[in-house]
């Protein structure tokens, strides 16, 4: 397992490309802005143009030259995901780095995408599955590491495979984490197809602990009137560094699972504090519902048949 290193930092990236989802605000944020600050290229497709203008602004006047670029991105509707990799593959620029960050966290009551699945599943999930299938070549062409953002919760969840899209009972904390446990798979899953079909790119997987973010925040789009009742409780202790971590902090596991040399492919990274909360950046065990193979086969079959983008054989890797 990757070692805690005192002073870890990211490596320089000068000559990358980076794609970086959820880069507007929170975590999102701060990884781009390390990203950039290391010399990469950061592609950051956002769903709210004056947010991401605003994030783009504030990097700015921490990291005067960071190369940061905008994009149009809604993980709740696979048209858009299609546009921005149809957008991305017409630069035809290969992608060093792609950071599945972005989510949504229960939604009070249960709502769907545009293209019919509950949203948690379909945005956090299924919308990432097809943004690594749109930019495969690209990824393949930049020799990749795909890093998927998961949960805590991912450590309770599971894949309610008999009702996918919580149509007969909505669970909301439910649904979110069998939409980090399904990604999480499949970034497995992807790895391990990747280095039996030869397709170049390394995939894992990292989670952040806690910290006050905004998924947990007043979102009247989603229906949350109000900040989740948890929420007052870990700024608190984030303020007080108690336990759990802050947004520059959380960031680190998926910038150490994107960006470190020793950091591999299949592999769990997160903060090595007590329950995993806060502290510094390593590997970790993965999460026991991430651990049978046949749930990550049966989960990627599953996304390239719900999204309907396909991925190469493994008998040809083309």
């Amino acid at each position: 397992m990757t070692r805690i290193r005192p002073g870890w930092s990211v490596p320089n990236l000068s000559g990358r490309r980076a794609v970086v989802t959820g880069a507007s605000d929170g975590i999102g944020r701060v990884i781009a802005a390390r990203l950039a600050a290391a010399g990469a290229e950061v592609v950051m497709p956002v769903r709210n143009r004056a947010k991401g203008e605003a994030a783009i602004a504030r990097i700015r006047r921490e990291h005067p030259a960071a190369a940061l670029t905008l994009r149009d991105l809604d993980l709740s509707s696979l048209a858009s995901v299609a546009a921005l990799g149809a957008t991305l593959r017409a630069e035809d620029r290969p992608v060093h780095i792609l950071i599945n960050n972005a989510g949504v966290m229960t939604p009070p009551r249960r709502q769907s995408t545009a293209d019919g699945f509950e949203l948690q599943f379909g945005s956090n999930h299924l919308g990432h599955v097809a943004l690594v299938g749109h930019l495969l070549p690209l990824l393949r062409a930049g020799r990749a590491r795909v890093t998927s953002q998961l949960s805590v919760s991912t450590a309770g969840g599971r894949i309610n495979w008999d009702d996918l899209n919580w149509e007969r009972s909505y669970r909301s904390l439910g649904a979110y984490g069998q939409s980090k446990v399904a990604l999480g798979l499949f970034a497995l899953e992807l790895d391990r197809r990747s280095g039996a079909g030869g397709w170049g790119v390394t995939s894992n997987v990292a989670h952040p602990g806690l910290s006050p973010t905004n998924l947990l925040r007043t979102r009247p789009e989603i229906g949350r009137l109000r900040d989740a009742p948890q929420q007052r409780g870990i700024r608190a202790l984030s303020r007080r560094g108690i336990l759990v971590g802050t947004p520059e902090t959380a960031a680190l596991p998926a910038l150490m699972a994107a960006t470190d040399p020793h950091a591999g492919g299949g592999r769990f990274y997160g903060p090595s504090g007590p329950g995993g909360l806060g502290g510094p950046p390593a590997e970790r065990r993965l999460y026991r519902p991430l651990r049978p193979a046949d749930d990550a086969e049966r989960i990627w079959r599953v996304s390239e048949d719900l999204t309907h983008v396909p991925f190469p054989t493994l008998r040809s890797g083309k």
